[in-house]
């Protein structure tokens, strides 16, 4: 099971910080998927600073979500 998301911060750039409930901390950079099917909702940066976590991930106001997995595996852990 991966760990669950219980915050996000939009930076610039479309680039998301990512805190997990395992007390691990990352960034996830959203620019290769912003031309792709859904995602294409939160190109406009003032759709795209309006996500939230919600269900153990994050989803945005447009109503595009990620998998928890997704975000994980691909978030760049910050290490200390």
């Amino acid at each position: 099971m991966y760990p669950s998301v219980i915050a996000v911060a939009p930076k610039d750039d479309y680039v998301l910080d990512i805190a997990f409930n395992n007390g691990e901390t990352g960034t996830l950079d959203m620019k290769p998927y912003l031309d792709f099917g859904v995602f294409k909702r939160i190109r406009d940066y003032s759709c795209f600073e309006k996500v939230s976590v919600a269900f153990d991930t994050i989803e945005w106001e447009s109503g595009v979500d990620l998998d928890p997995e997704f975000v994980y595996e691909k978030c760049r852990i910050n290490s200390d």
